[in-house]
């Protein structure tokens, strides 16, 4: 959804920033990361990782939902990012995930509810998935067993990691914690999407291996 805080978390995966002034963004926008795939391994090698932060206009027009699907050719991983201090936030991540993976057929600015989510359709789904709440610092102490609670049935409907920071520390993603090995793992198994896949069909510019569009599922 608009105003999760999309933007300040591609800044920082990216530059390891917080961001100053983050504005709300129109259509989309790109950054770049940099990511050692299997770091300390002998098989380790520097990819960059394309995050597409796209724009969360909700409305019943086709036409925004057409606009968006441009930025979804040739996914290779999406990021679903939702704010911790706004259940109905959590909530619409399933409406947006199968917008993103071409399963939506209900009318644009429906909730999908938990309710009428069917997790099997995804329980092969071969795009990676990582689901991320931001503003944890922004949850009473007394509240937070209760919300972490509930992002845990988000994780498993999705079936998919989860990280919950706070997009102005950058301590959350400090290098050995256990959110940057899940952050790492990741983007690991996007760069294997990408270049080690076995289908035919995802195999275009195989020999590009050191650039991708990795398109990542974030709504400002």
């Amino acid at each position: 959804d608009f105003g999760v805080g999309k933007s300040s978390l591609v800044h920082l995966l990216c530059q390891n920033q917080v961001l100053g002034n983050p504005s709300w963004t129109v259509g989309c926008s790109v950054d770049v990361r940099v990511q050692d795939y299997k770091e300390g391994t002998p098989e380790e090698k520097t990819y960059y990782i394309e995050l597409w932060d796209v724009g969360g206009s909700v409305g019943s027009a086709s036409s925004i939902k057409s606009t968006r699907a441009v930025f979804y050719n040739s996914v290779n991983g999406i990021i679903l990012v939702h704010d911790l201090t706004n259940k109905k936030s959590s909530q619409n991540l399933y409406r947006w995930s199968l917008e993103a993976l071409n399963k939506d057929s209900s009318p644009t600015g429906v909730i999908v509810s938990n309710g009428d989510y069917d997790r099997e359709q995804f329980a092969e789904n071969p795009v990676p998935l990582l689901l991320i709440g931001t503003k944890f610092d922004q949850i009473p102490e007394n509240k937070r067993n209760e919300v972490l609670t509930r992002t845990a049935f988000l994780s498993e409907d999705f079936n998919a990691e989860e990280i919950n920071l706070d997009c102005t520390n950058p301590r959350y993603l400090a290098a050995g914690t256990s959110n940057a090995v899940k952050l790492s793992r990741f983007f690991d198994k996007v760069i294997e999407k990408r270049y080690f896949t076995r289908d035919p069909s995802q195999m275009t510019g195989f020999t590009d291996r050191k650039r991708f569009n990795f398109k990542s599922l974030h709504y400002d």
